[in-house]
């Protein structure tokens, strides 16, 4: 797990629209993983139809894996949090847009899911957040 101090960000973020608030955190946390080595390969991925998955982001490390984020944004840390805020069935559409996203691969990559967190004390980036059998 990997922990930023708050920056000017979180002042930014608290004059804002919901919204507004979470696209700021979305592109801050594509800026901070992009200067991790991660390459982009899709924003807001969503698959078809109703009752299906988002992925905020989908990037690729150098060695191939691919690594499918939730990036939350909570204000306040009530009822845990932003990284207390992806429950089972979050989890469920995540896994199901990965699934999704991959079945046109040839060759499967190795992949991982990963939170990026704005908490009130600052950005946690959670490395293997929950895995697909969860």
């Amino acid at each position: 797990m990997v922990f930023l101090n708050p920056t000017s960000q979180s002042k930014t973020l608290a004059k804002q629209t919901t919204k507004q608030r979470g696209d700021d955190a979305e592109e801050a946390a594509l800026q901070f993983l992009q200067q991790q080595g991660l390459r982009l390969l899709q924003r807001n991925y969503r698959t078809p139809g109703r009752g299906g998955g988002e992925i905020d982001l989908i990037l690729q490390e150098s060695d191939s894996t691919v690594v499918f984020v939730e990036v939350r944004q909570r204000a306040g840390s009530r009822f845990g949090g932003a990284l207390g805020s992806i429950g089972a069935t979050k989890q469920r559409r995540i896994v199901f847009a990965a699934r999704y996203f991959l079945w046109r691969w040839r060759v499967l990559p190795p992949s991982r899911f990963d939170v990026v967190a704005w908490e009130p004390d600052g950005m946690v980036w959670l490395k293997a957040a929950f895995e697909a059998n969860s």
